[in-house]
């Protein structure tokens, strides 16, 4: 499990607002994104939506998809590449990482949010920023990393509040209102797929006691080492692998782990996508730990549990049908490969050269008033369906340029 959850008391960390800083960082970014995460160019589309917003003076969210890691950067690309500096909401221990990634990321913009509870004084940073008004504000609306790019995971509601909630504020002081701008990045690989993972997929198969099978299709070997790698968790939280479909087997191992946790540990917020369910037992189970109120047999069991949570919500990012086999576009089969790696090993290993083309959706408008009568936040709706459309764009141009059906 990644450390990505923290035993000690939260702390909240303010932005910083300084664009001699954000100047300094961007002109290093190119070189940071290549040499960290493979990714050698950028591409930017419709920047022109965003900057109607700005200029009119409306309170902006930018929100985009989180398929990778670099995500973050790649959209300072774009507001570098637009001439803007932005604010951003990110995940408290991207701040407990060192005191040099913590002073570098505060001065870009960003503040920090505790994903393990609620956090109010994240939230009221973020309302405050759009009420101000001064540079637009980025929320990843999924609420976690998910590397499958083309896909997009179930929004959550924090965005909308937060909008709704500045539109409030800006409508009372009689200024223009609050808009998000869907923002879907997209990332592609046009070299030799085979050669650059295939040292991967050999090291998977040893791992497992297997002669490498070079012979066998890549997808297909890929779909092998996901059923071992299932198979694993079912022995580990069943006692014994089951028989069936795998992308069903891993819905039933998610489901059942998920309810007996949440039965374990009294969460009666019954969301609905796995992100937010892990939230919820992840917030139950930390405070006594943070609080030193736990022997060492009971911290023990609290950390299985959370490692559980963590092993559930990856097993839940692996989409059916995502690799077929069958004109499989390449960034797929590294995604698939990358998470796997990152899953088995904590390690997370990036694959490249890859080109990242981020599209700037339209404008939506927030309204200042929940509408009660949708199951679903509107405007949050309205952003899932722009962000998959552009996604859907972008994955049909791509197989277009590669002569896929």
């Amino acid at each position: 499990m990644q450390n990505i959850i923290l035993e000690e008391p939260y702390v909240f960390v303010p932005p910083m607002e300084s664009d001699w800083w954000c100047w300094l960082l961007r002109f290093r970014l190119r070189g940071y994104m290549r040499k960290n995460f493979a990714v050698h160019s950028f591409e930017c589309r419709h920047t022109e939506r965003l900057k109607a917003s700005i200029d009119a003076g409306m309170g902006a969210i930018i929100a985009p998809n989180h398929c990778r890691l670099s995500d973050p950067m790649a959209i300072g690309y774009l507001a570098g590449h637009m001439g803007i500096e932005t604010f951003s909401m990110a995940s408290w221990h991207l701040f407990k990482q060192g005191w040099y990634q913590r002073f570098m990321i505060q001065r870009m913009g960003a503040f920090s949010v505790y994903r393990e509870g609620n956090d109010r004084a994240a939230v009221n940073q973020a309302i405050d920023l759009l009420v101000a008004g001064r540079r637009p504000l980025i929320i990843f609306p999924e609420g976690a990393v998910s590397r499958h790019n083309d896909l997009l995971m179930e929004l959550m509601e924090g965005p909308g509040f937060i909008a709704r909630q500045a539109a409030k504020r800006r409508e009372k002081a009689g200024q223009p209102g609050v808009v998000i701008h869907p923002v879907a990045i997209r990332y592609s690989f046009d070299g030799d797929v085979l050669a650059t993972i295939g040292k991967d997929v050999d090291a998977f198969e040893e791992s497992f006691s297997w002669q490498p099978r070079r012979h066998l299709p890549l997808a297909e070997r890929l779909g092998h080492i996901g059923k071992a790698l299932l198979a694993l968790k079912e022995i580990e939280y069943f006692g014994a692998t089951r028989e069936g479909d795998a992308h069903e087997r891993a819905q039933r191992l998610i489901v059942e782990v998920l309810e007996r946790l949440e039965a374990k540990w009294n969460c009666r917020n019954k969301a609905t996508g796995v992100v937010a369910r892990v939230k919820n037992i992840r917030a139950a189970i930390l405070p006594d730990l943070i609080e030193k109120k736990c022997t060492p047999d009971e911290r023990t069991a609290r950390w299985q549990d959370l490692a559980a949570c963590y092993y559930i919500q990856q097993i839940s990012h692996y989409p059916r049908d995502y690799v077929r086999g069958e004109d499989d576009l390449p960034e797929r089969l590294l995604e698939t490969v990358e998470r796997m790696e990152e899953d088995f090993t904590d390690r997370s290993n990036y694959h490249g050269p890859l080109h990242c083309t981020m599209v700037v959706g339209e404008a939506i408008a927030v309204s200042p008033e929940r509408d009660r009568a949708a199951e679903v936040d509107p405007a949050m709706q309205a952003t899932a369906d722009s962000l998959q459309a552009m996604l859907d764009g972008l994955v049909a141009e791509r197989k277009a340029k590669l002569g896929f059906n």
